[in-house]
């Protein structure tokens, strides 16, 4: 039976929506992932402050995911760390055989869908806004940064910057980049944001909410009307 489940770590909020087999698992995954985190930041300090790429070789895969997709993006690997603890979170769900699990960390959404799903992104200026996303053989991305929505860091005034790709960690990181590159609601600022981040190898599609403006560009799921609980969950909402 699909169930839904909330809790609170450290930094993280994190939703899960899976069988409920998987819900224990999933949570030791996320643990699990922080106690990575923290020996790497341990072993090199810069790891959680670098606003640019590191080229860190570590054993673990999580460690050198986020490295990767930072590189890729031109921002620092924490950029990628909310979207990289989820994907590892559904990657270990869809290893014991799950084929509908999500998990959302912070705005960050990774999934694997056998159903088709609504999911909503919050922002302020625009209410009720999503995507109705199919179903997919594969973990995909849907991440959102924000620089008027919750504690993360962004240069940017963007109220929701997402981007989609079957890389997670590189979704995240280039939601990050996209809404540090928009630092206006001109129209011309925001072209070029999205331009820029379609045009990395690996994402699909992006959308930038500036203002009550909306922009896209690339292949999106469809694009919806979305009713939520805004209670829930905060930054991107799941119908």
């Amino acid at each position: 039976m699909i169930v839904r489940r909330h809790f609170e770590v450290g930094e993280s909020a994190v939703a899960i929506i899976a069988d409920e087999e998987y819900i224990t698992p999933i949570e030791k995954s996320i643990f699990d992932s922080r106690s990575i985190l923290k020996i790497c930041i341990s072993e090199f300090p810069e790891f959680q402050w670098s606003l640019e790429p590191l080229d860190i070789v570590s054993k673990e895969e999580l460690i050198t995911r986020m490295c990767d997709a930072a590189y890729k993006a031109g921002v620092g690997p924490m950029a990628a760390v909310a979207g990289a603890v989820a994907e590892q979170a559904v990657m270990t769900a869809v290893e014991m055989g799950a084929d509908h699990c999500i998990v959302e960390n912070g705005g960050d959404i990774a999934m694997m869908l056998a159903e088709e799903t609504s999911i909503g992104v919050f922002a302020p200026s625009v209410e009720g806004i999503g995507f109705r996303v199919k179903p997919r053989n594969r973990i995909f991305g849907v991440c959102t940064s924000s620089a008027t929505v919750g504690p993360s860091i962004s240069f940017g005034v963007s109220d929701a910057s997402t981007v989609i790709s079957e890389n997670v960690c590189l979704a995240d990181a280039c939601a990050t980049k996209m809404g540090n590159l928009i630092t206006s609601d001109k129209d011309k600022i925001i072209r070029s944001a999205l331009d820029q981040i379609v045009n990395i190898d690996g994402i699909e599609g992006a959308l930038a909410v500036v203002n009550s403006k909306i922009a896209m560009k690339g292949t999106l799921p469809q694009f919806t009307k979305v009713e939520f609980d805004s209670s829930k969950i905060t930054g991107i909402r799941f119908q």
